[in-house]
């Protein structure tokens, strides 16, 4: 085997890849990380609150602080699921068979076809029907 074959340069030094996506569960560390900082100042910003109440005796600043605590878990939630983009090589998980419609109609399935033959002695049609009954 060849040194190239190894990833190797021509010094026999091993070539370094710097633009090799983290492993994913070094994603999913990070991204758990960031979820629990930011949860993290959900419950000591209520007791901010009451505590600049009790300081102040000003309502507004107690409120602000509780307005501003609001939406963290939202955020938390938004950051820990932010993934990077799917590589074209990452397999799809949802392989849907055929599309259901929003509003479903009368058509029957190909299986269950009419066949119409023609007779040409009379000029009629004739249907024939090959659902089961």
């Amino acid at each position: 085997m060849r040194d190239h074959d190894l990833n190797f340069d021509d010094d026999g030094r091993p070539v370094l890849i710097t633009r090799a996506a983290p492993a994913y569960e070094e994603q999913h560390r990070q991204r758990v990380r960031k979820y629990l900082t930011l949860m993290s100042f959900r419950i000591p910003s209520l007791i901010l609150a009451a505590v600049a109440y009790g300081i102040w005796h000003n309502g507004l600043i107690s409120l602000a602080i509780i307005v501003a605590a609001i939406p963290l878990p939202w955020m938390a939630v938004l950051i820990a699921n932010d993934r990077p983009p799917r590589t074209a090589e990452e397999p799809r998980r949802y392989d849907s068979p055929r599309r259901i419609p929003l509003f479903p109609t009368a058509e029957q399935p190909a299986i269950y076809s009419r066949s119409v033959t023609e007779t040409p002695q009379s000029g009629t049609a004739e249907f024939r029907d090959d659902r089961p009954s």
